[in-house]
């Protein structure tokens, strides 16, 4: 037979002159790229499932030469073989998982879909391998006796507490219910996301009348005019629920009826009982996580969560929001007043509600700090404001990021950096994806396509959904989209510094309540006036951002604060509250919701930034974790304060929080780590004081 079949295919490729083709699938190998970078160009949606299929197989052929190894457990040979176990799965997940953010498809989810429970099981199958957890518990048992570095001890104790807290010690009946909830919790979370993209790309307000554009300054009117057009409604105005066009048409629109529309269709996401609706998702995705939880030993899913947090427990966490809602929402309420005197004085006889809070604190902004967003926006062109952070992170740490031509790319948008060190080594790759889209999810993130790991370097990922360019103008970016680049560059610096040996300990691997610290700590840069005449320039005139507008900025950055606070802390209380229930049956999240901000005295003018039926956090890494942005708040604050002191680029400063914070990933704990940085643990009082809150 083998003999016939090679004559007849040599024969008929004589005839034909064919060549055997053989579509290689670019996952099962390293990429064959400079710097070992996804081949996007070559990239098809065929190849992702046969590249998880394979990447389980070779993982599972992994774990089972572990299992079988005859020698004694050592670290080497279970725990860094464990973290070695799933180079393919690695690859193909890097990859596959920013794409389903960034630039998803109706394919591309389908498959994510259809992934989910079979990587789920996966997991399942190592984390509640007996023979596994049994080496990896000999090597822990024996960990005094090994003289393991810092970074080994806090990988060993990382890996024996994830096999815990994964189920390993349950009973067999108890793992079989086990996984059967995180295959449901598995595809859940992905429906959830998916509905709240469709509900995003779904409402469109088109407007057809030039008098309800009144208030609207000009390049909004081009890009709601350009976003018209290129939706077919050519003549047309197009408003959509993304950021970059909400926020501005919710601070400028004069049309109230409008306003209110564009503000109910954000708010009610995921609550309009029909086929994106929430509200069963959420519910579910509560319900599962507290049995999971209770099976493990807890009596809440969030004190599962916290109990290896730098806060450790729900209780803590609590008494940390509710304090600072004591502060934020006095100055809310304040803020509220003082809103509702500005509309007094139009003598319209309107009382302020949520809609109006964004269009009249721009007209109060004006009032008092003789400062309107469109007279700064010149000043912030993307492309200056991104080399401005850039500058920043050479001043700092002696970095630099050089643009490359010709590096693959999935849309394009992207555009991808080099980045090297004082002395010339590479640090890693750095792609950046400005703009929103269709099939981007909103908000902004940092991800990797790969993980440092030794002298293997990363490729790190900022994704954003800032102002598009429109005509000749270019993306002109408003200030809160200043911090947000700086916010996810902050992120970036940690995924691209890291310097450890081992991929769960690397980067920003670390626990939640900490890895918002490089990133907010870098927002304190964006608005320093040192660094603003370094990257604040007209983009018609080149002219450096006047003294007069630094001041202006710098005189409302407390401005709006009570506001933004107490939205913030709002959406952690409502995360917390829902993962702090011991019985959820009979849930009903809308009520509940309603109930818990009507026991937090949240005004009616303000929403919590994130309801449950949209709160894409929560159902992702944040569970029971939103606190964390507010918990290093006071990290970034306090950490600000000792470059404040020496001076913002002071080099032994920016040597000691690279070379312990933004090296270190979690090879060590984080408050040991932020204390060999500072000297002494974080005080609440710079954080309450740089918001206005005291």
């Amino acid at each position: 037979m083998y003999k016939k079949l090679m004559f007849i295919l040599a024969a008929s490729c004589m005839m034909y002159s064919c060549t055997p083709k053989t579509e290689s699938n670019p996952f099962f190998t390293e990429f064959q790229t400079p710097n070992g970078v996804p081949p996007f160009d070559r990239i098809k949606l065929e190849h992702y499932e046969p590249a998880f299929q394979k990447g389980m197989e070779e993982q599972k052929a992994n774990i089972e030469a572990i299992v079988t190894n005859t020698d004694a457990p050592t670290f080497e040979n279970v725990i860094v073989a464990l973290d070695n176990s799933s180079p393919i799965l690695n690859s193909v997940s890097g990859v596959f998982s920013n794409l389903t953010e960034a630039e998803s498809t109706p394919e591309l989810s389908e498959l994510d879909v259809k992934m989910a429970p079979i990587l789920s099981t996966h997991r399942d199958n190592i984390s509640l391998n007996h023979a596994l957890f049994d080496k990896v518990n000999a090597v822990y048992q024996q960990r005094e006796n090994l003289s393991l570095t810092s970074e080994q001890q806090r990988l060993l104790d990382k890996t024996y507490k994830g096999f815990i807290r994964s189920g390993a010690n349950l009973s067999e009946a108890q793992q079989a219910r086990l996984r059967e909830i995180n295959m449901q919790l598995s595809t859940l979370g992905i429906n959830f996301s998916n509905n709240i993209l469709k509900e995003n790309n779904a409402f469109q307000l088109f407007v057809d009348k030039e008098e309800d554009l009144a208030g609207l300054p000009d390049w909004f009117r081009q890009s709601a005019a350009a976003e018209a057009q290129a939706a077919g409604q050519e003549g047309k105005w197009l408003f959509t629920l993304h950021n970059a066009s909400r926020i501005p048409f919710l601070q400028y629109a004069d049309n109230r009826a409008l306003r209110e529309k564009m503000y109910t269709a954000y708010i009610n996401r995921g609550n309009n009982n029909d086929a994106n609706d929430n509200k069963k998702n959420i519910t579910d995705v509560i319900s599962l996580r507290l049995e999971k939880a209770q099976l493990l030993g807890f009596d809440s899913f969030s004190n599962f969560q916290l109990d290896n947090k730098m806060a450790k427990n729900a209780p803590t966490v609590m008494a940390f929001l509710t304090n600072l809602w004591s502060y934020a929402l006095p100055k809310a309420k304040a803020e509220a007043a003082e809103l509702q005197r500005l509309m007094d004085k139009e003598g319209k006889g309107e009382k302020l509600a949520a809609w109006d809070w964004w269009y009249y604190t721009e007209k109060l902004r004006k009032a008092k700090y003789d400062l309107d967003e469109e007279e700064i926006k010149p000043y912030f062109q993307l492309s200056n404001v991104r080399d401005g952070a850039f500058a920043v992170a050479n001043k700092l740490y002696g970095i630099t990021l050089t643009k490359l031509e010709g590096i693959p790319v999935y849309h394009p948008d992207v555009e991808v950096f080099e980045v090297k060190d004082a002395d010339g080594s590479q640090l890693g790759i750095f792609y950046v994806d400005y703009f929103p889209r269709a099939g981007k999810r909103g908000g902004a993130w940092m991800s990797n396509y790969r993980e440092q790991q030794g002298d293997i370097r990363p490729l790190v990922c900022n994704v954003c959904s800032f102002t598009k360019p429109v005509g000749d103008t270019p993306s002109l970016l408003t200030i809160d989209e200043v911090e947000t680049l700086f916010h996810e560059f902050g992120h970036g610096l940690h995924g691209l510094l890291t310097q450890c040996n081992y991929l769960s300990t690397s980067g920003t691997n670390v626990v939640r309540d900490f890895v918002e610290l490089p990133s907010q700590i870098n927002e304190h840069w964006a608005t320093e006036p040192e660094v603003l005449k370094m990257y604040a320039k007209h983009y018609q005139t080149g002219e450096v951002i006047p003294d007069a507008l630094i001041e202006k900025i710098l005189k409302q950055k407390t401005f709006n604060q009570g506001f933004m606070t107490t939205e913030l802390l709002a959406a952690a209380l409502l995360d917390m509250s829902l993962h702090n229930l011991t019985d959820a049956k009979n849930l009903d999240v809308v009520a509940f919701e309603k109930e818990t901000m009507d026991k937090l005295g949240l005004i009616p003018e303000i929403a919590p930034r994130y309801r449950a039926t949209y709160f894409n956090h929560i159902v992702g890494g944040y569970a029971a974790g939103y606190y964390s942005y507010s918990w290093a708040n006071v990290l970034d604050n306090d950490a600000f304060e000792a470059f404040k002191e020496h001076g913002i680029f002071d080099k032994q400063t920016a040597d000691l929080f690279r070379h312990n914070i933004l090296e270190k990933g979690d090879s060590e704990d984080p408050m040991a780590l932020y204390v060999k940085f500072r000297g002494a643990e974080p005080q609440l009082e710079p954080m309450l004081k740089n918001r206005g809150l005291k």
